[in-house]
């Protein structure tokens, strides 16, 4: 049980650490994928993605309840657009840009101190991706060995800012809300938790994972 100041606040008696992916431990770069998926023809991806949006497509898509396939398919549909799977995959893909090697580290060491979790809005198509990424970089199949257990939308069928996913985890691990630590980019993510009796912080733009936990940093370096 440790106390933890991040920012301009002290977190009492923390034992668990629920982080999301994106954002905190995995650098992205939405514009890039917006500018690589307007190359292949999907000039107003941007605007596509607001209306869809209200329909439904990326919430269901995160959620796993729809496939690769489908969720293609009815993106080129509501854009008259022809595109291999592969073209878009690669496009979409790009959004992901890196998880460095001093988060790989970092998470390591935590999982010697806390219970730690993954709780991660994401899609098949950029699971598959980000398996083979840290596969090539790291020689992990997965991002398993890094926490206790990762929770992926995807796999669970629920996704953030629902309550019903954080009752999830709380309720498989048996964590105690006050105990837990959840960590997102997002505030209204943040927020959710926080409801529940999480305690909750908001990684900031100018935040890093490896600078709010520095004392924590595993110094081996197998993975340089």
């Amino acid at each position: 049980m440790a106390n933890l100041i991040l920012g301009d606040k002290e977190y009492s008696n923390i034992k668990n650490l629920i982080f999301d992916l994106g954002g905190v431990i995995l650098n992205i770069d939405f514009q890039k994928a917006i500018n690589n998926l307007k190359e292949i023809g999907f000039v107003t991806f941007d605007k596509l993605y607001n209306q869809l949006d209200q329909s439904s497509l990326f919430d269901n898509f995160d959620k796993g309840l729809i496939t690769p396939s489908e969720f293609r398919e009815e993106l080129c549909k509501a854009t008259n657009i022809i595109v291999s799977d592969e073209a878009f995959n690669k496009a979409w893909n790009s959004m992901l840009v890196e998880i460095p090697v001093d988060i790989i580290r970092l998470l390591k060491n935590l999982k010697k101190y806390f219970k730690t979790f993954l709780l991660s809005n994401t899609n098949e198509i950029h699971l598959e991706h980000l398996f083979n990424y840290t596969q090539r970089t790291y020689n992990l199949k997965s991002l398993d060995p890094l926490f206790d257990k990762p929770y992926f939308s995807c796999r669970v069928h629920m996704r953030k800012p629902d309550n019903e996913i954080y009752v999830k985890v709380l309720n498989d691990e048996n964590l105690i809300s006050a105990e837990t630590l959840f960590i997102d980019d997002f505030q209204f993510n943040v927020d959710a938790a926080v409801k529940l009796g999480i305690q909750g912080y908001c990684l900031q733009k100018d935040d890093s994972l490896k600078d709010i936990f520095k004392k924590y940093i595993n110094q081996d370096k197998s993975f340089s």
